[in-house]
């Protein structure tokens, strides 16, 4: 197996779907909703730029070394995908290990705080230690980032470092790399602690 073939993950709260131009229209939308680029830390497409950084990430797909997802909130009543609320990706792939990190993950402002981040980890950490066999799952953060930081401790992960300078943006300034990651050993204690929180949803 030389890539991760597509595959739709279905959740309490949120439907991961492989990315396609297809989306195009509802993710400059899902993004518009919080004007998500004007965040400096992370790294939301804004509307014009959305249609290229698609066809980067359906070539990345091609050549192996990355999974992107569309991210559709469940509808509350029938339980059916409903609206376009984001993307989240399966990144660093390296299938010998296995091994991936999960990320370039933004949802609309109007989803979070709705379940649909913690459903949607469970889903991406779920399919990638329970079928695809991975060992380590990592997830990478600007150490500004304080709420993504927060989160990711929420899921279990531990904090292995921080890469200084690694990474310089758009903006032209250096970003410092926050690393985190889940064993697959850790993952049945870290399952146990997203279903109760999604149970706490309810």
């Amino acid at each position: 197996m030389s890539q991760i073939a597509p595959v739709t993950l279905r959740g309490k709260y949120v439907t991961l779907e492989p990315l396609s131009l297809d989306h195009h229209d509802d993710l400059v939308a899902a993004a518009s909703d919080g004007e998500l680029w004007n965040l400096w830390y992370t790294t939301v497409p804004r509307p014009e730029n959305m249609r290229a950084n698609i066809e980067t990430r359906l070539a990345a797909h091609e050549a192996g070394t990355e999974m992107s997802f569309t991210a559709r909130h469940n509808d509350p009543v029938s339980g059916e995908p409903g609206k376009v609320m984001g993307l989240t990706s399966y990144y660093a792939i390296d299938l010998n290990v296995p091994r991936l990190a999960i990320g370039a993950t933004w949802n609309a402002l109007s989803a979070q705080g709705t379940g649909t981040n913690p459903d949607s980890k469970k889903l991406l950490l779920q399919y990638a230690f329970e079928t695809l066999g991975c060992e380590v799952v990592e997830f990478h953060t600007h150490w500004m980032n304080t709420q993504s930081r927060e989160a990711i401790a929420r899921l279990g992960a531990k904090q292995d470092g921080i890469l200084r300078a690694h990474r310089r943006l758009a903006d032209g300034s250096l970003r410092d790399t926050v690393v985190f990651s889940i064993l697959a050993a850790e993952w049945p204690q870290v399952r146990n602690g997203l279903d109760f929180r999604l149970a706490k949803k309810r």
